[in-house]
This record gives structure tokens, C-alpha cells and sequence, in this order.
């Protein structure tokens, strides 16, 4: 008799961010407190320049008050709408900071943009781990295996984590569609490819978005959904959508949207692992804003 391994479920809970949409996620093996944070939030005041950790102490809080261990702080892809929280976080609950190893990519092409000289390493340096498809590593005693699903950006991560998908920016919910592809080193084709790998999943795998922005007629925030319910209802692939299709649409969609409002300064830290820029002479911390690059 042929015995079926159970896959392990573990204990999510999210902290949604009102000012970005963002879905930060703490991820807990069920059978202990090792836990992983995903896609944290630093707080921006674009108009004045300042930051706050309102948003990343919520998880503190959290992760603290449950004695949770933090072993990772993960982010899915280099974030153009808000910063990351990572290196705080890893002040206060330790942690290593991981990404996917085409953050090279990402940092040679911005790295440019902002005209950031040699100093800036592109070699991904700033991270504690980088991730390449098929990798693989634990939290506590549950297993996370990584996909590269590119398509928003050239380095964007999905993590499995036994019966839970985390995949960024890729798929928001069913009624909300798909990520744009616009940003430098996107492509509409890879994401499509991407979509495909991540359907390919058991349909009862929940998936867990990194936004939501209230699809129309739609009164709550939602965030988690399944693999099932994207391949029956996603509103950007169903009704026999072959790829071209897809990526007519996508590209279409694209041409109207208009750059989101913290891509400058997130950029410029997330490329960094959520460090702010070297502070100038005069020991000033400054971000750039160039001009007829985006």
C-alpha cells in the first residue's frame, strides 16, 4: 500500500499596509516558532522625506509577542511601490535577508538609471542570500523551494512553502488579474510562462498575493486565494486565453498605467536590500530623482 506524505500547512498572517496596498506575511512552521517575514513595509513620506517603522513594528509586535523565531526576511522582487523594512527588522528579530539572484540584473539597470558609480556593488552583496529557481531551505523544520517567475521584473521569486504559494507581484487576486510587465526588464511572455509554472501547483494550493487594490464591486480587501481559483476565474486568463492573447492584453493595459508614486525612492533602497543610499560628505542621506529615465 502506497502511503501519501501530507503536505505541511503552515500558519500565515497577514498586515496589510493601507498606504501601499502592500501584503506583508509572516509565515510560521506549525510544528514549532521558526517563522519567516515576507515583503515587509518601511514607511515614506514622499512629500517630506521621512521615514517611520509603524508598519514594520506591527510585525515586531507580532513575531514578539508569539516568542516567533525569525530565520528569514524575504523578499519576492526588487519593489517599485513601496521600501523595505528588511534591514530594521533584522536589527530587532535577526533573521538573513534573501532574494532571488537575478537581483543583479535588476541593480546593473538601476544602477545606471541613477548613475550610481562603481561604489554601488551589483553583485547582489547586499543581501544575505541569493536564491536561484529549484533552490530550496527550511524554515524550522518545513521546507520553502523557490521559482523564478519572471515577467514584472527580471528577478522576481515565487516561495512554495508546503500548501502556500507566495508569488509577489505576479498574480494579484482572481478578480484583479495579473502584475504589469512595463518596468525596465519586463516582458508580458515571461510572465505568462511564469503564470503557467505557478498553475501548474496542486489546485488546492493557496496562494498569497502581495497586493490588493479592491477589484470593482468588490467592498473588502482580499489576499488569499488558490491555484484552483486563479485557472477558473482570473480575469486575465480565463476565456482561452493563449499567450499572445495575454500579452496583447497585458501590454495594452500597461500603456495606461501611470508610474507608481514611490518608484523612485523604492528603487533606490530595495536594490540595496532596504538600505538607504552611502550619505554624501556631509553626512546627509540624499536620493536622486532622474530625469526622462522612466
Amino acid at each position: 500500500m502506497t502511503q501519501t506524505l501530507s503536505v505541511p500547512s503552515p500558519i500565515v498572517t497577514a498586515f496589510f499596509d493601507d498606504a501601499t496596498n502592500t501584503v506583508s506575511y509572516v509565515v510560521q512552521d506549525p510544528e514549532g516558532s521558526a517563522c519567516a517575514i515576507i515583503d515587509s513595509v518601511l514607511d515614506f513620506d514622499q512629500f517630506a522625506g521621512r521615514t517611520d517603522t509603524a508598519s514594520a513594528d506591527r510585525i515586531i509586535a507580532f513575531v514578539t509577542d508569539k516568542g516567533l523565531n525569525t530565520q528569514w526576511i524575504l523578499e519576492s522582487h526588487v519593489h517599485a511601490d513601496h521600501l523595505s523594512a528588511a534591514p530594521y527588522l533584522q536589527e530587532k528579530l535577526g533573521g538573513k535577508i534573501g532574494i532571488g539572484s537575478h537581483i543583479t540584473t535588476v541593480q546593473d539597470t538601476f544602477g545606471k538609471i541613477f548613475n550610481e558609480g562603481t561604489d554601488f556593488q551589483r553583485d547582489g552583496s547586499q543581501f544575505d542570500a541569493l536564491f536561484k529557481d529549484g533552490d530550496s531551505f527550511h524554515i524550522g523544520q518545513m521546507r520553502a523551494d523557490v521559482m523564478h517567475t519572471p515577467g514584472h521584473t527580471p528577478a522576481c521569486l515565487t516561495y512554495v512553502i508546503g500548501d502556500a504559494a507566495f508569488v509577489g507581484d505576479t498574480l494579484f487576486m482572481p478578480d484583479f488579474g495579473t502584475a504589469r510587465c512595463d518596468f525596465p526588464g519586463g516582458s508580458a511572455n515571461d510572465l505568462w510562462r511564469s503564470i503557467q509554472r505557478i498553475l501548474s501547483l496542486p489546485d488546492d494550493t493557496r496562494i498569497f498575493v502581495g497586493h490588493d487594490y479592491k477589484a470593482p464591486g468588490r467592498d473588502q480587501y482580499a489576499w488569499e486565494t488558490t491555484v484552483g481559483a486563479q485557472k477558473a476565474a482570473n480575469v486575465h486568463l480565463g476565456g482561452g486565453k493563449d499567450e499572445q492573447s495575454f500579452v496583447d492584453l497585458r501590454q495594452t493595459r500597461d500603456a495606461t498605467l501611470g508610474m507608481p508614486k514611490l518608484i523612485l525612492p523604492s528603487l533606490q533602497v530595495n536594490m540595496r536590500a532596504g538600505h538607504m543610499p552611502p550619505a554624501d560628505k556631509d553626512g546627509k542621506v540624499m536620493l536622486k530623482v532622474p530625469i526622462n529615465r522612466l
